[in-house]
């Protein structure tokens, strides 16, 4: 009886390689070839999988942000059955930072690929209209806190969201460079939301 594929495995272990690749040196330098001998794959399993190379690498960073949503979830739920607006737009942010493993490679990586979209307009294209879904599930969760009186009815939540997801993010790189510990960074994030929520 012949072996049932796994498809979704080694689509993942694909993306893997792309990530390990990007991690070590950027994209601008990455080729099919070397994609496949990362991934211990034959080449033509690539366009099997996901095609040309600039869907390859649209691939892969797809199957990298649904694993961090995906570990993102995981870890909201271990706040408990019903865990505050605070402590929900803080593991939000959180998980923004390079605090650990993972993150610290998801991050590398989509710096990697924050170089690539500044240099290819075609692939800048196909990420430029993606809704700001972290800045709008932000939003979400102060509106809710403002709904039960957890912070002031005259926020913004729109403009507050914005301005926490571009605060995280922009701890990204001073964490990343060890310009800033990552405690200090947490620190940084829990004065915005002391601010908001007071």
């Amino acid at each position: 009886m012949p072996r049932q594929v796994d498809h979704q495995e080694r689509r993942h272990r694909i993306a893997r390689a792309v990530w390990r690749l990007a991690a070590r040196g950027g994209l601008e330098s990455v080729t099919l070839r070397q994609v496949a001998t990362e991934a211990g794959v034959p080449p033509r399993q690539l366009q099997y999988y996901f095609g040309a190379r600039e869907h390859l690498l649209l691939g892969a960073l797809e199957i990298l942000n649904a694993d961090a949503e995906r570990r993102a979830a995981e870890r909201m739920d271990e706040l408990g059955a019903d865990p505050s607006p605070r402590a929900l737009v803080r593991a939000v942010l959180l998980e923004l930072l390079p605090l650990d493993d993972a993150r610290r490679e998801a991050q590398v990586v989509h710096a990697a690929y924050f170089v690539r979209f500044l240099t290819d307009p075609g692939l800048a294209a196909s990420v430029r209209d993606s809704p700001p879904a972290l800045e709008e599930l932000v939003a979400s969760l102060l509106r809710h806190g403002q709904d039960l009186g957890h912070t002031s009815d005259a926020m913004n939540p729109e403009a507050e969201a914005a301005f926490l997801v571009a605060g995280a993010q922009g701890l990204q790189p001073p964490v990343l460079l060890g310009q800033c510990e990552p405690a200090r960074a947490v620190e940084l994030i829990d004065l915005q939301l002391n601010r908001l929520f007071p």
